[in-house]
């Protein structure tokens, strides 16, 4: 695609080796994109997915009332969870984007329901389809970042045969949003994702400047604490919960995840994702003074 910028690797050994036990199926000497490598910069955000309770089908909280939610939250920017806008219209989404101008609030990126892990060429076609129609979109909107989900992993199927899958489609798809200057983040959430190591070689094997990690700090196998400092380099976005997922939630310590970001130079969003049991109206504010004290005390631009 002639508007396409190279691809690239940052062949930076010292910083990967220190995710080698996490990294398995990435192969020595070949890296992914890493992004982090500067003075940290961390802004407040929010996504929309937070005011499910609120949001269709379950309430009337429409996306300009999230919108304007955000200016009274006093955050940086918005994350537009996809699953609650109207339409994908033009003229809607420019409506949306001229609102949030019109309040000086940017938007931190989109994010859509992929399943790119998929051992069906045909199928792998179609999510590929799909991204492009949301990556059209995010452009409407005037967003530059789209999450993604690599999906399950097909009973019967190995790690590096799911790898290979997801990043068949990940890496046609990143060629596509690159023509759009639209970064795609595939998000740790389960399957495919729920380990470091996993989307590390994904990232490897797309080997584009428009792809990273859209990190959330919450849904890993296992300790989560390496993974999230293995994967730091190559976050693009974040979506932050104080608990883990699964069926025995632990408390997350922000404060130490704070830090390695910090250490990482990440310059970007730390977006809530609010999956508490305290009411969102009441519980999302709470979060949100906590980012804000760690982005103070963190951010060093």
């Amino acid at each position: 695609m002639k508007n396409q910028l190279p691809r690239r690797s940052f062949l930076q050994t010292a910083g990967f080796a220190a995710a080698g036990t996490l990294a398995g199926t990435a192969s020595a000497g070949a890296h992914p994109v890493e992004w982090n490598n500067k003075r940290p910069r961390l802004l407040t955000g929010c996504c929309a997915y937070s005011y499910r309770a609120y949001l269709p089908p379950l309430g009337k909280m429409t996306m300009e009332d999230f919108i304007l939610k955000a200016i009274d939250l006093g955050i940086d920017g918005v994350d537009i969870t996809t699953y609650y806008l109207d339409s994908t219209e033009p003229g809607y989404l420019h409506h949306l984007r001229h609102l949030a101008f019109k309040h000086g609030i940017p938007f931190s990126g989109t994010a859509i329901r992929t399943e790119m892990c998929q051992p069906d060429p045909a199928r792998r076609a179609e999510q590929f389809e799909g991204i492009k129609k949301w990556v059209d979109a995010t452009e409407s909107l005037g967003a530059s970042h789209m999450r993604v989900f690599g999906g399950n992993i097909p009973q019967g199927a190995t790690d590096e045969q799911a790898v290979g899958w997801t990043a068949d489609t990940m890496r046609q798809a990143c060629d596509y949003s690159a023509t759009k200057g639209i970064t795609l983040g595939i998000e740790s959430h389960g399957g495919i994702t729920a380990r470091a190591s996993n989307i590390l070689a994904i990232l490897k094997r797309v080997d584009s400047p428009y792809a990273g990690c859209n990190l959330d700090i919450s849904h890993f196998d296992g300790d989560p604490y390496p993974q999230i400092e293995a994967l730091v380099p190559y976050a693009t976005h974040t979506h932050i919960k104080s608990m883990t997922g699964g069926k025995n939630p632990q408390e997350l310590d922000l404060e130490r995840i704070w830090k390695m970001f910090a250490s990482g130079g990440y310059q970007g969003f730390m977006s809530v994702e609010y999956e508490g049991s305290e009411d969102p109206m009441t519980g999302i504010p709470k979060i949100i003074d906590q980012v804000k004290n760690l982005c103070r005390k963190y951010s060093t631009v």
